[in-house]
């Protein structure tokens, strides 16, 4: 039972994002885009605190997932979420892995991404808007949005993952 916890709140924590862009209000904040990170996120604090072979394998897989889902071009989360997950964790490899550096890293793996996704996106003509733009309307209130997400779980996803390391440790 234990063994399906993990995948099982992957899943949920994708339907959650879904879900939360889904029937947020398009005007609610403006011009301003609001995406929510929470997968990639907990994915970031699985790779650093649980395990990042696992880390990374569901990186693949939920960025297969989200490109099915929710994308035209299959292949762009697939290839940057297990790249943003192994950024992250070299990146936790050369500092102190704390829960304020790690929130702090996890969030330079979201801009990271959002960039990233951006800038594939423009490349494609997919959007023609530029990086200011970008900044303005979709890359700070996405940072924030995440943030408060981080503010919020980021301890319980911790230790959930040091217990989680724990078990793959004893097994």
């Amino acid at each position: 039972m234990k063994k399906l916890l993990l995948p099982l709140s992957l899943v949920l924590l994708f339907l959650i994002e879904s879900l939360l862009v889904q029937f947020m209000p398009a005007n609610l904040f403006g011009d301003k885009v609001w995406v929510p990170r929470f997968l990639i996120i907990t994915i970031f604090f699985l790779t650093i605190y649980g395990s990042a072979k696992h880390g990374i394998i569901y990186g693949l897989i939920f960025g297969l997932l989200f490109d099915i889902v929710f994308t035209e071009i299959l292949g762009i989360y697939l290839f940057l979420y297990p790249l943003t997950a192994f950024i992250v964790l070299k990146i936790m490899k050369v500092l102190q892995v704390n829960l304020i550096t790690t929130s702090v890293v996890s969030l330079i793996g979201v801009a990271l991404l959002e960039s990233a996704v951006y800038g594939m996106n423009r490349i494609i003509g997919i959007t023609t808007i530029d990086f200011m733009s970008f900044l303005n309307m979709r890359l700070i209130p996405t940072l924030l949005l995440n943030a408060i997400f981080l503010i919020i779980a980021s301890y319980p996803l911790k230790r959930n993952f040091e217990k989680f390391a724990d078990r793959l440790r004893a097994d």
